[in-house]
């Protein structure tokens, strides 16, 4: 089976953070928005301006973040997933969870092959199940 990460997923690893997903050989392939590369590199730089990360820790992470980033088959964020993200929803969806979504829906619409949406955010989860994603929210 495949898998769609949101950034949530792969920010909650690299943090070492409860209930991470370890087990990402489960997945065949695992792919996500080119989104997902700048709000992990962005909020590893939040957490250290705000002082959740030292200067010391920072190093660590962004070469943490960048195995894990490598590893991700990044789907580029073409024109034809901006329009689908613009586009109605049947429940509330912010900007960049509705390029996550979009991006997903597009890719198994143009591969044809059963993709598992992961997440763990439950509003996302809502909207991307709502959408027609198989949705598996991470505890």
């Amino acid at each position: 089976m495949n898998a769609y990460f949101d950034s949530s997923v792969v920010l909650r690893s690299i943090l070492n953070e409860p209930l991470a997903i370890d087990n990402w050989s489960q997945w065949e392939l695992v792919i996500a928005s080119e989104l997902m590369r700048v709000e992990v590199f962005r909020a590893i730089d939040r957490l250290r301006v705000i002082g959740r990360l030292t200067d010391a820790q920072v190093p660590d992470m962004i070469q943490s973040a960048s195995r894990l980033v490598t590893s991700i088959e990044e789907i580029e964020i073409y024109p034809a997933v901006l329009r689908r993200a613009a586009s109605p929803f049947a429940s509330v969806v912010g900007t960049l969870d509705a390029i996550h979504i979009s991006t997903a829906l597009l890719w198994v619409s143009d591969k044809a092959d059963p993709l598992v949406f992961v997440t763990h955010d439950i509003q996302q989860s809502v909207a991307a199940r709502l959408a027609g994603l198989d949705v598996q929210t991470a505890p």
